[in-house]
């Protein structure tokens, strides 16, 4: 009798409480939703950051000028003849990142490629237009004229490394933002021996007593920048000595205290890229030199923008351990990163307005052209009808002796009447 009473008493209670629960759940919850902390992290920031169309849309554009440069890649590869058939690049697809066939995208750009069919076998084929391959031996015979450029570029990233050296497969993976040539370490490193040197296959380091003399490459951009300021706009040295240029996105919501957040930033001292000092152990301070080192590399760059997965490589070699997109995201007046494409693109804000450079060079020239022609794309294509038409009567000659197996084998050849 004892045990059932026991029982009962016991369930009664279970049946209070959670009544006494179920009445009380919905205030607690309200409770506990009201004063849940909003979660802030980079994922966060980047899915409510400011948008910049302008950035957005050039970094769209961009990825169709190297789709159509991975093909063009892909076809000076074959040694077949100057063209190659629209069944053997159909493999190519994954190749470059398509989501389309590739005879819908070629057919998509005449000022970039010409697709005719072959007068033999009568297979449609493609072989890359004669304009883009002018600008594609233009831009070759550019980056060659800015070598000097280049290694100056190399020598400032060697001086701005924690330990004087740098990782050879980080560089190889931004030749092209830093105006490099693709065989740069037959062509550059090894002519410039008395500048660089190599400690094993992939460490690249600056010979003894090189850019020590040369002050002017322990010079940052921003620090050109500052110097304006002061001498222009007379401002005091405590308001420009540590500063960054400011420019925030068109849209960008200024809240409560910001201003007076970005003020005090603007002032906070750190290490500076270039000075062999003891990094402060100041978090502030510390995330100041990472924004500083981030600056320099992508005002380092040709076209100041570079992918954040390649400048993660960097990070050990100079001195820049920490979570790069969110150190990125807190700065929105200083980088911009467009989500638009396959990977995340980092620009410098300062350099660009209405989606193009304000310091063109000459490497950044030609590939503007390269893709002012892209853009193209069948606008103005009746001047290319009246070419082909022109040119029908000249014969494409299929030489016995290209090697490997031949475009178009599958179809069956016509025999002339």
């Amino acid at each position: 009798m004892n045990s059932l009473k026991s029982l009962s008493y016991s369930s009664i209670r279970e049946a209070l409480s959670q009544t006494k629960l179920s009445s009380l759940s919905p205030l607690y919850s309200y409770n506990q939703r009201r004063w849940l902390k909003p979660v802030d992290s980079a994922q966060t920031r980047l899915e409510s950051r400011t948008r910049d169309n302008r950035l957005d849309k050039l970094i769209v554009q961009t990825r169709k000028l190297n789709i159509i440069l991975e093909i063009t890649k892909l076809m000076c590869n074959k040694k077949r003849g100057p063209f190659v058939s629209l069944q053997l690049m159909s493999r190519w697809k994954n190749l470059v990142g398509l989501n389309v066939s590739i005879g819908a995208f070629v057919g998509k750009y005449p000022h970039a490629f010409e697709i005719f069919r072959h007068p033999c076998r009568r297979n449609l084929c493609c072989r890359v237009s004669e304009k883009l391959r002018d600008l594609i031996e233009e831009e070759e015979s550019v980056v060659r004229e800015c070598e000097v450029d280049a290694v100056r570029r190399v020598k400032k990233l060697l001086l701005m490394s924690r330990k004087g050296c740098l990782n050879v497969h980080a560089l190889r993976l931004m030749r092209k933002e830093l105006g490099l040539p693709e065989d740069f370490r037959d062509s550059v490193l090894a002519k410039y021996t008395s500048e660089f040197r190599l400690i094993d296959l992939e460490t690249l380091e600056l010979v003894d007593g090189n850019g020590n003399d040369d002050e002017s490459l322990c010079v940052a951009k921003v620090e050109e920048w500052r110097e304006v300021e002061y001498r222009e706009k007379w401002l005091s040295e405590f308001e420009t000595n540590y500063a960054f240029p400011i420019n925030l996105p068109t849209g960008f919501k200024i809240e409560k205290g910001f201003r007076e957040g970005l003020r005090s930033w603007q002032r906070v001292p750190y290490v500076k890229p270039y000075e062999r000092k003891e990094i402060s152990r100041s978090v502030e301070r510390f995330e100041k030199r990472v924004v500083a080192v981030i600056h320099e590399l992508l005002s380092l760059t040709v076209e100041k923008m570079v992918e954040v997965e390649r400048l993660a490589h960097f990070r050990k070699d100079l001195g820049i351990e920490v979570n790069l997109r969110e150190v990125i995201l807190k700065h929105p007046g200083i980088f911009y990163v467009s989500t638009k494409g396959s990977t995340q693109t980092l620009f410098l804000r300062e350099a660009y307005s209405k989606g193009c450079l304000i310091e063109p060079n000459p490497v950044y020239n030609v590939r503007r052209k390269m893709l002012e022609l892209v853009l193209l794309e069948r606008r103005h294509s009746k001047e290319l009808v009246q070419t082909h038409e022109e040119e029908k009567d000249v014969e494409i000659r299929y030489d016995e002796d290209w090697e490997g197996e031949r475009d178009g084998d599958w179809v069956l050849p016509i025999l002339g009447k």
